[in-house]
């Protein structure tokens, strides 16, 4: 099983997802491969943005190795789930399939703990401290429930 997290960027939400998901597959032993990346080129190579890793850092979720990059077609090929922070992510992803297949990949984050609701991540980067936190929250809660969906 290969996952991919997305956002806007590659370095709030995703890379915080994709951190918390990796964590709790090695602590459970699955073989499950996770990445991220945004819909933008903005970001690419860069580490995540400091805020995010300071909060990844204080809830013990080390973030700080990964590099940001830009979404391509081909991994609509290389992953089984493709899991987006927000309805734009989801409209500029879905843009790029070639065919419904790879649109039944796509999936709202949220929608892991809210089913159907169509909720979205927020993106904390121009908002404060805290807002961050709450991301890692979100992102923390629906990863549980993903990693519950995967060990089935």
């Amino acid at each position: 099983m290969k996952v991919l997290m997305v956002c806007l960027g590659n370095i709030c939400r995703s890379p915080m997802a994709d951190g918390l998901m990796r964590k709790k597959v090695q602590e459970h032993g699955l073989d499950v491969v996770v990445d991220s990346a945004g819909t933008g080129d903005w970001h690419v190579g860069d580490a995540p943005d400091p805020r995010m890793i300071e909060t990844a850092k204080r809830n013990g979720v080390p973030i700080d190795d990964l590099r940001g990059r830009q979404f391509k077609v081909a991994d609509f090929d290389e992953f089984d789930r493709i899991v987006v922070m927000d309805k734009s992510n989801f409209a500029n992803v879905t843009k790029l399939a070639r065919d419904e297949k790879d649109v039944q990949k796509v999936e709202l984050f949220l929608n892991l703990t809210h089913p159907g609701k169509d909720l979205e991540v927020p993106d904390p980067y121009f908002g404060g401290d805290e807002g961050f936190q709450d991301v890692f929250d979100m992102l923390d809660a629906g990863t549980d429930v993903l990693l519950k969906e995967l060990k089935n």
